[in-house]
């Protein structure tokens, strides 16, 4: 078994069982790509077993921090078994679930989403890629499925020095799919869209501003970054009497365009702008336009703390603009989905984007990932999506 011997000091954080252990924190040893290794601190000490990634700055990842344990295929099927459970245990109004969630369930680098009977997997680090088969296969078991589609083309494979990857592992069939989500009918290409087909990770907040919206009484909602249009129907269904819903893709907002007439609602209650959100809200506010909710989801601004500093002058100026968008009483919705920008920095950047407006507004709820995207007392990283619920103070 081939071994890594930490730098003094560095085995901190494995003792805490965070799984991530960087370049800088190795002094000797390493493996092939993907390859099981045992990392030992300093003196000698057994830490855990880890695969190692020879071209990645996370130059390896913990499997297991018990040295009794075997990493085999009967430790990856067991993996994935406890992973499927957990879902059978959280509260889900949908059949498209988030089934593995990485680190988060012990198997870091491993993404699956399940849309109806059919299961979508990214493979995004060295040791997913070497135990794919095995994985497949557990995943297939655990679930009672036969079609399992492949996502691997995130960009995260680059660092771990992988090719992309896409196209049926098991099984084949339509990528063309159509799920439920809180009463709602949605539909996805897992071919095509982001991430594995779908935002699932919105789940929940979509449910919660169709409350809101409805126990508010918004009757203008502004949707940006609206991708297919999930806060969009959110808005109809809680009642509002027109959405305006922009995004700068034309085949998302064909898609959320049948989504809201899928969903029963008529084409005259929605406006759908395919442009810059930027430049739309400054137009906008020109216009004197004003809204009753908005909703900010925009991409990842910031996917490492590196980039932080110039993706917060990002939020602060779509914050700002769409804090004076909003009518007094008014509700924004706002995210963000970068792992670089914390939850506390989020706060005081939309801070910040109020003080510039002008506004102040009431904080009624902090936001976060649905519950089959978990974030684990080990691993705080896996808090990756935040968002506030801020009701603008009236006038």
């Amino acid at each position: 078994m081939k071994t890594l011997r930490l730098r003094p000091g560095k085995e901190r954080s494995l003792l805490r069982r965070h799984p991530w252990i960087f370049e800088s924190a190795i002094a000797k040893g390493g493996g092939d790509s993907g390859e099981t290794v045992r990392v030992e601190s300093a003196d000698g000490r057994f830490l855990a077993w880890a695969a190692f990634s020879p071209t990645s700055r996370i130059r390896a990842r913990a499997w297991s921090f018990d040295e009794a344990q075997r990493i085999d295929a009967a430790f990856f099927t067991a993996a994935v078994a406890r992973a499927v459970r957990a879902r059978q245990r959280f509260a889900i109004e949908s059949d498209g679930v988030r089934l593995v969630h990485g680190e988060s369930d012990g198997l870091p680098g491993l993404i699956v989403d399940r849309y109806g009977d059919t299961l979508v997997a990214q493979f995004t680090s060295a040791g997913t890629e070497r135990w794919k088969a095995v994985l497949a296969d557990a995943l297939l078991a655990a679930t009672g499925l036969a079609k399992l589609y492949e996502r691997s083309d995130a960009s995260v494979r680059q660092l771990e020095g992988l090719e992309p990857a896409t196209g049926w592992l098991r099984g084949d069939g339509p990528t063309e799919l159509s799920i439920r989500e809180h009463g709602w009918r949605l539909t996805l290409d897992i071919a095509e869209g982001h991430k594995t087909g779908f935002y699932l990770d919105q789940r929940d907040s979509r449910h919660r501003f169709s409350e809101a919206v409805r126990r508010l009484g918004a009757r203008s909602v502004l949707n940006c970054y609206c991708y297919t249009g999930g806060f969009t129907v959110a808005a109809l269904a809680g009642g509002a009497e027109h959405v305006t819903s922009i995004d700068s893709s034309g085949p998302a907002l064909e898609r959320a365009r049948a989504h809201a007439a899928l969903n029963g609602f008529d084409a005259g209650r929605t406006e759908f702008l395919d442009a810059d959100v930027n430049a739309s809200l400054r137009r906008l506010l020109q216009e004197g336009r004003r809204f009753d909710a908005i909703v900010l989801d925009p991409p990842k601004f910031a996917p490492t703390v590196a980039h932080a500093e110039r993706a917060a002058r990002a939020y602060k100026d779509i914050n700002r603009l769409g804090l004076q968008l909003l009518s007094p009483g008014g509700l924004l919705y706002t995210f963000s989905c970068s792992g670089g920008i914390s939850a506390d920095l989020f706060h005081k950047i939309v801070a910040s984007a109020g003080a510039d407006a002008g506004v102040d507004g009431y904080i009624l709820e902090r936001l976060g990932g649905a519950p089959d995207h978990p974030m684990t007392l080990e691993f705080p990283e896996g808090e990756y999506l935040k968002g506030l619920a801020v009701m603008r103070k009236g006038d």
